[in-house]
């Protein structure tokens, strides 16, 4: 006899129910190929990061770092990663995904470079620990973000609000130089880029359901890449601002 509760997706006989396999065999595509565009976003993102890393420290190493950041050239470094991430951002409809692809491994080494002080000021194990100690969080709260069935989308408003408050109250500080504000802002910019890594990976997964079989869907990848990235960067720099022992 016919089980009739059991809808049997992988049965082809009788007792079968055509639009529940359907429904099935659907849904394991959607979820293998959302698992693929994750899990690209996750590469593109962690062989960005290495890129930084290697290029910062070749450049710390070879003493070019000190000598071009005591120059003009110290500007056209620190300014050229914002100028890749609007130019991605903003170009995206216009740009191929072989473009994007490039700026981002382009966009990679100018934060390289400009990454590159960090060996000036503190010693190499501090900035070791720090950073796996970033990758460790940054792992759990993005796969926070990737499993809650909870929707963040109204915290992620609240960190948006607040990263532009650090963003100002840092430039506020760059006239008063003010110790206690510095530690203020590097105290709430890790609660905020860490609240950022589980809501940006959650609108990351969300965002899959509109790019899945488009010609946006390559873009897209590099664009989350691009978040994630400076995500992660953006914690390990307010982090290292507490665990980093100054040379």
């Amino acid at each position: 006899m016919a089980n009739w509760n059991d809808p049997q997706p992988s049965s082809t006989g009788f007792g079968a129910s055509p639009s529940l396999t359907g429904a099935w065999d659907r849904s394991t595509v959607y979820d293998a190929g959302l698992r693929r565009h994750m899990l690209s976003i996750y590469n593109y993102m962690a062989s960005g990061v290495l890129l930084s890393g290697v290029v910062a420290l070749g450049f710390a190493a070879s003493g070019m770092a000190e000598a071009v950041l005591m120059s003009p050239l110290r500007w056209l470094i620190a300014l050229s990663p914002l100028a890749f991430t609007m130019v991605m951002s903003f170009g995206v409809n216009r740009l191929s995904t072989s473009a994007m692809q490039g700026l981002f491994w382009a966009f990679s080494v100018a934060m390289g470079l400009s990454l590159s002080a960090i060996f000036l000021v503190y010693t190499g194990p501090s900035i070791a620990v720090t950073f796996f100690a970033t990758a460790g969080a940054f792992a759990g709260l993005s796969l926070f973000g990737y499993t809650t069935q909870k929707s963040l989308s109204g915290m992620g408003t609240f960190l948006i609000m607040g990263l532009f408050g650090i963003l100002i109250a840092s430039l506020v500080n760059m006239f008063l130089r003010s110790p206690g504000l510095s530690w203020g802002i590097s105290f709430l910019g890790v609660l905020i880029f860490a609240g950022l890594t589980a809501y940006d990976t959650q609108r990351l997964k969300d965002q899959y359901s509109y790019v899945a079989g488009t010609t946006m869907a390559g873009k897209a990848v590099v664009l989350g890449a691009l978040q994630l990235y400076l995500d992660f960067i953006n914690m390990f720099m307010m982090l290292l601002r507490f665990m980093g022992d100054r040379r």
